[in-house]
């Protein structure tokens, strides 16, 4: 049973049907149950005055002095309509994600997008609460979308298109995994110590949760709006080793995730951090991390730093960076964005 109310009056428990096209709202789909005040943030930002509501497939409590009329075959308590039997708690893994991933008709650019935001959804969430059982998840998520950007050129390219750039662990961690996995794609296989031979969906979850044991290092340094200090710099130092920690003790630290979590600050010239590995002595998949992290990091919006545009972070990259990335490596990732 469809209702018509006020976007103010929405409430998490709802089922919303928007009339509004695709392009015109951030979400994948027109119909769909409210499951976070986020969710409903969006909606009144979008413009949209009026909703309608299925009564039938979401709850619905009529705002106060109205009356309220059930859908068939739903029980009353007071004003507010009882949650169905087959309602579920939401999730780690956006069910947004895994329908845009399994939907083979979806539009190559509408899917990079419905990708894009649930993955940051799930990243956030996952940072929120890093517990083992979200870490599993997380990792199960993780590995539709590495299979996604493997198995769709089209999807892939797009997804490099919309990335977006702020302060944000989250934002930044999807970025990352994103770039990483479509560079661990195109790195010649003839590379010394490539990637034959390991596992791509334990590569994406190291490139995803390299920044996981942020969590463990104080907020106010990670938040900090400005420079760190020698003493703060040595506490973030320390955010590798912490991630591994979190990952193994959820039982899910296989040796390509150890890998690109614990070395995706070293540099080729010894100069990286925790242990000042250099050369050959770095993985592959830790040098792929290593760009695309820096990369992120010089193109996000910063309060005491000027974010570079694509072009000047990869010149900035060439002629300051200069000697701390593998070669080829830094070579392929700036052929990800030459013109297809």
């Amino acid at each position: 049973m469809l209702k018509r109310i006020k976007a103010t009056d929405l409430q998490v428990g709802m089922h919303v049907v928007l009339s509004a096209g695709w392009l015109n709202h951030p979400f994948l789909k027109n119909s769909f149950r409210i499951n976070s005040e986020g969710q409903i943030k969006k909606i009144l930002e979008s413009g949209l005055e009026d909703v309608m509501i299925d009564t039938q497939k979401g709850i619905f409590s009529a705002p106060a002095g109205k009356s309220t009329r059930t859908g068939a075959g739903m029980g009353e308590t007071g004003n507010e309509i009882e949650i169905p039997v087959e309602w579920e708690p939401e999730k780690l893994v956006p069910s947004d994600l895994l329908e845009a991933l399994r939907d083979s008709g979806m539009d190559s650019r509408e899917k990079a997008g419905a990708i894009y935001r649930s993955s940051i959804t799930l990243m956030e969430k996952l940072l929120k609460d890093p517990v083992a059982k979200n870490i599993r998840e997380a990792k199960t998520g993780i590995k539709e979308i590495v299979d996604i950007i493997l198995s769709e050129t089209s999807t892939a390219r797009e997804l490099l298109k919309i990335t977006t750039h702020d302060l944000y662990t989250y934002t930044h961690s999807v970025n990352v995994g994103v770039l990483a996995v479509l560079l661990s794609k195109s790195v010649p296989k003839s590379i010394p110590g490539g990637l034959a031979g390991q596992d791509m969906h334990e590569l994406g979850a190291g490139f995803f949760l390299h920044d996981l044991g942020k969590v463990r290092v104080d907020s106010n340094i990670i938040n900090k709006r400005g420079p760190l200090t020698p003493e703060e710099m040595e506490e973030v130092k320390k955010h590798p080793q912490k991630g591994c920690e979190m990952v193994s003790e959820a039982g899910e630290l296989t040796e390509e995730c150890r890998a690109i979590i614990l070395q995706h600050h070293e540099r080729f010239d010894g100069s990286g951090y925790p242990m000042g590995l250099k050369g050959h002595e770095i993985p592959l998949s830790g040098y792929i991390c290593a760009v695309a992290d820096v990369f992120d990091a010089i193109t996000s919006n910063r309060s005491y730093q000027k974010s570079l545009t694509t072009f000047q972070a990869l010149n900035y990259m060439k002629e300051k960076l200069e000697g701390k990335f593998y070669k080829q490596v830094f070579d392929e990732f700036v052929l990800l964005f030459a013109p297809r």
